[in-house]
Parts: structure tokens; sequence; C-alpha cells
């Protein structure tokens, strides 16, 4: 016998094989609790046979009811913050009718919830705090950590998405505000990816801040400290991972904006303990790679046959240089040519082998005899002599800095291509290196069309009479799919394999759906946000075959079911659909 998921219900099946809760609880204690609150939805049984007859307005409406209400709720409101906080209240009054309003709304909300907006909840997260949620592990309650997560009502977490906060999308360090990004991570899980909610938890790791201003601020409610370091900052995320291993044996561990001198420490110091990947790394890597190769199909050209330009070493640029290096052997290179094949630039230039002093840049440095017969003047190169002298096709923008991609810039790839591959992936939108349109713009004044992907959402573009989709290299295409198939196959190890996997996989679902089947060869990088779902199951499905081929899942339910995947899916995705209750005195 498993224990209940919950101290407040448990998930049942009757006997003619229908779901219900058995919740253990009842009267207001229970529509206190977002979990199991249906609000004006509860039958009149229900609110009998709960003890809650009279607290409720009379009326019984149905979900669709309630959720055609709440969206005229949200569309009323002023602001993107205010439509945040909005959607925020309702999760935390009624987590079904939450995810049943977002799912009917992806493509509107998920701005909302997600990149760019949530990148201002997470500025204003202590002036916006209005409820508890996750959990937060401190220096000073660190040594209660096993106290801590018991603490926590789930007795099933499957997926944890934790963060320090030293790194948020393009803004930096945020301190405690850094959890408003793992709860928007782990509703797209839900929304998108179909893992239940109460197999999820959001966690900030707060070793503090090094920010001046928000240690002085009287309001900020987190850790008034500067930040931990070196071996007291992995002491402490080894007591985290020590409590989540008791806790929960089969939990995977999402490590999220974490900064560059500590990620790649914290991802290879328990990828091969706790199943876990760095979305930062490996999940941004694998969208970017996707993009990539549907790029090159739009081109009629190869991936290996094109020399790429990173620009931004931080995790994010070094992560995306590691996987399309993968990438890149896969597609029949050997390692030291996709090395040769790939600049990558930090804000000293070129980052070259024996000259730049970071050790996580080793595998994607550049060779110093590569540039031996460049004209260039001074030891390394800058960017436009990269541009310039190797000739490259493909630019990648991943520095969070605003304009940094000038129009001399894009003129220069515009010389190298007639269609030249030109992401700025910087995130929020305010930070992105160049906007889709002046890119588009300065190419077309050099006879060139530029192929064009975001980090952020921004509105198609018409030039010349011709209408471009800005496709969205959005790290939400990956991390739902590759995270459930990890949930499902209830692997040990998160592989770089897996990973690889999840970027094709998206590149393939995209061509097949996205790409006219003409001369024209039209079609755009990345699907559109509202078909998340099927691009999440699509992933999803595409991991596990690969875990069972590799042999590296231990659910022997996937085994039994290894020649009907789809059904095996869909039976364990979440629905957010109410579900009868039956009260029992809780056992």
């Amino acid at each position: 016998m498993h224990p209940p998921l919950s101290p407040f219900f448990d998930l049942k099946t009757d006997d003619n094989q229908q779901k219900y809760l058995e919740v253990y609880c009842n009267g207001l204690q229970l529509l206190r609790l977002s979990a199991l609150n249906k609000g004006t939805a509860f039958t009149e049984n229900e609110r009998q046979a709960l003890n809650f007859e009279g607290l409720l307005p009379p009326r019984v409406v149905t979900q669709d009811e309630q959720v055609i209400r709440l969206y005229k709720g949200f569309s009323e409101q002023a602001s993107d913050i205010d439509k945040y906080q909005f959607l925020r209240a309702v999760q935390e009054r009624n987590e079904v009718l939450f995810y049943a309003l977002l799912s009917a709304h992806i493509e509107e909300m998920m701005p909302i919830i997600y990149t760019p907006t949530v990148g201002k909840a997470v500025q204003k997260y202590s002036s916006l705090y209005r409820s508890p949620r996750g959990l937060t592990f401190t220096e000073d309650n660190i040594s209660r950590a096993k106290n801590i997560v018991n603490n926590y009502p789930w007795n099933d977490v499957r997926m944890i998405v934790a963060t320090d906060s030293s790194a948020i999308l393009g803004i930096g360090d945020q301190g405690h505000g850094g959890l408003a990004i793992s709860i928007g991570k782990l509703s797209l899980y839900t929304a998108g990816g179909g893992l239940s909610p109460f197999n999820t938890l959001a966690v900030n790791l707060d070793v503090g801040t090094d920010r001046e201003d928000l240690r002085q601020d009287s309001g900020y409610l987190g850790i008034q400290k500067k930040r931990l370091t070196g071996d007291a900052y992995f002491k402490m995320i080894d007591q985290f991972v020590d409590a989540v291993e008791k806790r929960w044996p089969k939990a995977i561990i999402q490590w999220e904006d974490f900064a560059k001198d500590v990620s790649f420490a914290v991802l290879e110091r328990y990828r091969n303990r706790i199943p876990s990947f760095n979305d930062d790394i490996q999940g941004t890597g694998a969208v970017v790679l996707a993009g990539l190769l549907n790029a090159c199909k739009l081109k009629g050209e190869a991936l290996v046959d094109q020399r790429i330009i990173v620009v931004g070493a931080g995790a994010g640029g070094v992560g995306v240089a590691k996987v399309i290096q993968d990438g890149l052997v896969h597609e029949g290179l050997s390692r030291e040519q996709a090395r040769r094949q790939m600049f990558i630039m930090d804000e000293f230039g070129l980052v070259v082998e024996g000259i730049s002093p970071d050790a996580y840049k080793k595998p994607i440095m550049q060779f110093e005899d590569s540039y031996k017969n460049w004209q260039i003047d001074a030891e390394i190169p800058t960017l436009a002599e990269v541009i310039k002298n190797s000739k490259a096709t493909i630019m990648l923008g991943l520095t969070g800095i605003s304009g940094l991609f000038t129009q001399s810039l894009i003129e220069a790839m515009a010389d190298n291509s007639q269609k030249p591959i030109i992401f700025p992936l910087s995130n929020p939108t305010s930070n992105v290196e160049a906007t889709p349109e002046d890119i588009f713009n300065w190419c077309h004044g050099k006879g060139s069309e530029a192929i064009v992907a975001s980090g952020s959402p921004f509105p198609d573009i018409t030039l010349a009479g011709k209408k471009h989709t800005i496709g969205q290299g959005n790290n939400a295409f990956i991390f739902p799919g590759l995270g459930f198939a990890s949930v499902l196959g209830e692997c040990k190890l998160i592989t770089d394999s897996m990973i690889i996997e999840s970027a094709y996989a998206l590149a393939d679902y995209t061509a097949d759906h996205y790409f006219q089947r003409d001369n024209s060869q039209e079609g755009t990088i990345y699907p559109p946000i509202s078909a998340l779902q099927d691009v999440s199951l699509y992933i999803t499905k595409r991991v596990l075959t690969l875990m069972l081929k590799e042999q590296i899942a231990t659910n022997p339910e996937l085994e039994k079911h290894k020649g009907n995947l789809d059904t095996f899916i869909q039976d364990n995705i979440w629905q957010a659909q109410y579900l009868p209750y039956k009260f029992k005195m809780n056992p």
C-alpha cells in the first residue's frame, strides 16, 4: 500500500474504474485548500456531504462556466503584471481551475506566467507576495532540511525546479524573488507536459544576494546577507539534495537560473547522484539546436556546412554551444571539426584555448591556430573580426545586452550569406540583442533575407509584401516533454543523448506540422505556443523510446507498455478536470 498523495487526499479508482478523490478534511478547511477547492462547482450533494452547505453562493456552475468567468476577469486587468497577479490568485484558490484556464488560453497566458512577464514578477516578488508556495532553504535552516521537506504536503514529488536566483533570465541576481521562476516553470510542466501539480515542488535555495539594494530594502523578504560561496555554498546544496533523496527517492531536479560560476559545477556534482538537468545549459541548447536544424532545412543546406557564432559565454551560451557541438558530431563531424566551426564570444572577444582562464568553457574553446591567418587588431579577434574572417552564416545572441547586434554586424552577416540565420535569444524582451524587425530590414538592405527566431515573443513582420513569422525559441518546447519522459521512465540519469533526442524531436515535429509541402520550402522554425502540449507529448514519446533502447529506464510499467507508448503516456497525463469526492476520516 502506498501512502496517500497528501495528508488531505488520495487518488482512488472505484469498482467501475472511475477515478475519484478520497478526502480527509471537510468544511471550511477543505474550501481553503487550493488542491481541493472546486468553488461554485461543488454539487449540492458534495456541499451537504462535505459540510459546507451555505458557505458558497447557491448556484452550482460547471467548470467550463468558471473558466469563462475567470477569462473575462483576466481580460479586464490593466497591465501584464496585474494579469500575472490575477492568475497567481486563481492558482492559490483553486489549482485545478487555474490549469483549466491556462490550458484553454495557453498562447495568450504563457507570456504572463513565464517570460517576459515573469521577469517583472521576480523583480517585484517581495512587494507582490501574497501566499506561500514551494519550499525555501537558507543557511539558517538547512541543518533542519529533513524536517523541512516533511512539511511539504505532497508525498510523491517527482519533479523539483530549484533555483539559487543568481542569474534570472537576463536580469541577474534576484535573491529570494527567483522563486517565481520555479513556480512558473512548474506551471508549464503541468499545462504543457501533463505532469500532475501534486507531483511537483518549487524550491528557492536562498543563499543570500550580492545586491546591496536588496539587502538594504526593508521590504525585501529574503536573506539579507551576501551570497554563500565555495565550500559553504556546496555544503548547503549537499544537505538539500540529501533531504530530497530520502523524502522523495524518485524525484528529478531541474536546476534553474544558476550563475555561470556554479551552474556547471552543480550539474556535474549531482547529475550522477540524483537524476537532474540544467534547463539553461541543456534545455536552451536543445531548443536552439532544434531551431538551427529547421533553419538549415529552410535554406536547403546542412547544419555541418554552417559557420556558427555564439555571442555570450555564460551558462546559457556555453550550454548552447555544447549541445550544438554534440549536434554537429551527431550529424557526422569529428569533435575537433565541430569545435573549429563554432566561435564563442565573451566580453573580451573570441574564447580561445590557452587564453581564456575559465575551465567551464574548455570544451567549446576555439583553437588558436584557427585564426592565425586572419587580419586582426589585437591578440584575439573581436566579434566584427570573427564575422568577417570566419564567413559565419549563423549568429546567436545569449548576452542579455540590448542592442548588441548593431546594423553593421548584421550587414556583415548578410555579406556572408543570402539567408543568414540570426537568433537574438536573450530574455526578457527589453534585453534582446536586436529586434527581429531591425534584423530583417538591415539584411534586406544588403539583398539578403534573414532567418530569425527570438527568445521572447515578437509579432509577425511583413517586408516587401512577404509575411515572416518570428519563431520563439522557448525552453518550454523542451523541458516539459523531457521532464515528463524522465518521470514516467523513472530514469536514474538524464543523459546527453536524451537532450539531443529532445532537440531532434522538436525539429521533426515542427517540420512535419509547419513546413509547406511545395517548392517554396516556407515554414516556421518553431511551432506556435498553442501547440505546446502536442509538442511536449511528442518529445515525451521520442525520449521514452530512446530510454527503452538504451535501457536507462527503471519503471517496469514502461517496459510492459513499450509496444503502445501512446496509451501509456495518455494514461499518465494529469487532466485539469474536477473529480468526485468521497469523505473519509484521515487514515
